[in-house]
């Protein structure tokens, strides 16, 4: 547990502001609408850190969809990635019926992503896009890119709008620097 002073001390700057994020929302939701019209959509969101995101994007779709959820950890209340993906919660619905967009919060090394995209594709989707609230192309180390990138930034470690630090700065309604010092 922090106080609320640490809290607020963690935060170096504000990257993308509340109001960024929603115009670019709108943008990516009136595109899925348009490209999925008459199609079975299902988004499926990766959690934890994607789970605002992903309420965010559907609201924004204006077509018929389903939601599913997966949790694959690589991270452990740190800053750095473990190396190691682990698949924690797995998806209920048989996805070979559907067009399948994976709603992700943050490509950072591409490891985690990587593997989610091999598992899902294993099971014979009518299609399987990627759309990531945030790419940091500087970390990668796989080959893996977006179908949709809302903001690309540098290297820094980012909390707020569902990115967590140890759990803690997921409520923030903005992506932010968090101050590692």
């Amino acid at each position: 547990m922090c106080d609320t002073e640490e809290f607020d001390s963690k935060i170096k700057r504000v990257l993308i502001t509340e109001d960024e994020i929603k115009a670019k929302i709108a943008e990516v939701g009136a595109q899925i609408s348009r490209e999925y019209e008459g199609k079975p959509l299902l988004l499926v969101s990766i959690l934890k850190g994607a789970f605002v995101f992903m309420a965010d994007i559907c609201r924004a779709v204006t077509v018929p969809c389903e939601i599913g959820f997966m949790c694959a950890k690589s991270y452990y209340n740190g800053t750095s990635s473990s190396g190691i993906v682990k698949i924690t919660m797995d998806l209920d619905q048989d996805i070979s019926k559907f067009h399948v967009i994976i709603v992700e919060d943050i490509i950072d090394t591409g490891r985690t992503l990587s593997d989610i995209i091999k598992l899902l594709k294993a099971r014979d989707p009518l299609s399987l896009k990627v759309v990531t609230l945030l790419d940091k192309p500087d970390r990668r180390l796989v080959d893996l890119k977006a179908d949709v990138s809302l903001f690309t930034i540098p290297d820094y470690f980012v909390i707020g709008y569902g990115l967590d630090c140890a759990e803690i700065y997921r409520n923030l309604p903005y992506i932010a620097e968090y101050d590692a010092d």
